[in-house]
């Protein structure tokens, strides 16, 4: 029995949700300044897991389809958003990586022929402001390489978004595969260059393993499964608006296990980033059913991840 709309919109939000978390695991479990190679083991084991459940290839286009979305959602987004996390005071990253909902909101214009609505607009501006509220610590020197990254990853997990909507998947290829394909993909096209960069891998202790234990299946494999499930069902610009639950997701925990303190400004900024987040999936029109690359459907008229918004250690 299919899902109610509420219950996957539930569902998929459980995605940013999950990487709320990621900040946390890296710096408490994991090696430091290795961005590369912790992207490379977010995604290549997670995406070879899921290949040898799903046990389904691409044919034909759909190899150069799924090396276009695995680059986008995948290995052009991790490398990006650890490289501005890394070069960005406190949370600017995230504020920055908050504009993703108003890029889709644009995409969506251009290739799925939404036409973006004031509402739309709006939402997304909310919460952009939200997130600065929560994240924003002491000013600190802007990098503009990392500005630009941040911005970067933005614009490369927004594109991924739209154009998952846009192509669809292939007949009798679910949600599992195309996530394995792209996680795959994405794995595969960091690995050259963790290698090239950081050299040989680092040393892992019992912590370490465990960490990237976490990424890889729940914070990865499952998270985005359900994420790529969501956009199928939903439209682009509904699981964008999801992408702030991340930062705020890391707020939490950091508050409530690295003991960091929320203001009264950080949890109004809060209400606003979660009322913007709900506003985004009010007063949308549902998606055809089975438009997501299925049969008779026109997909073309139916996320940031990593929120380094604590402060650093």
């Amino acid at each position: 029995m299919a899902a109610s709309r509420p219950a996957l919109i539930a569902l998929t939000a459980l995605a940013p949700i999950s990487w709320g978390t990621t900040y946390a695991v890296t710096t408490e479990f994991l090696p430091a300044d290795r961005p590369l190679f912790t992207g490379m083991m977010r995604a290549l084991p997670a995406g070879l897991v899921l290949l040898a459940l799903a046990r389904v290839l691409p044919r034909g286009v759909w190899w150069g389809k799924a090396a276009v979305l695995g680059a986008l959602n995948i290995g052009a987004f991790f490398p990006l958003l650890f490289l501005s996390a890394y070069r960005l005071p406190g949370g600017m990253a995230a504020v920055v990586g908050s504009v993703g909902p108003l890029i889709v909101v644009g995409l969506s214009a251009v290739l799925l022929g939404q036409r973006p609505t004031a509402r739309s607009v709006l939402t997304g501006l909310v919460a952009a402001f939200g997130v600065s509220l929560v994240v924003l610590k002491a000013a600190g020197a802007l990098d503009a390489v990392g500005v630009a990254a941040a911005f970067a990853s933005a614009a490369s997990m927004s594109a991924g978004t739209v154009l998952t909507k846009r192509w669809g998947r292939p007949d009798g290829v679910g949600p599992l595969a195309l996530t394995a394909w792209q996680l795959t993909a994405g794995g595969l096209l960091i690995a050259p260059l963790a290698l090239l960069v950081e050299g040989a891998p680092p040393a892992l202790d019992g912590r370490a393993v465990g960490g990237y234990l976490y990424l890889a299946l729940a914070n990865t494999a499952i998270a985005y499964w359900l994420w790529f499930r969501g956009i199928g069902r939903l439209t682009a610009t509904q699981v964008t608006f999801l992408g702030p639950l991340s930062p705020l997701t890391a707020a939490v925990v950091g508050w409530a296990a690295l003991d960091q303190t929320l203001t009264p400004v950080q949890l109004g900024g809060m209400v606003l980033a979660f009322g913007a987040t709900v506003a985004g999936q009010l007063g949308v029109r549902p998606p055809v059913r089975g438009s997501f690359g299925s049969p008779g459907g026109d997909h073309r008229k139916g996320s940031p991840d990593l929120a380094l918004s604590a402060p650093r250690r």
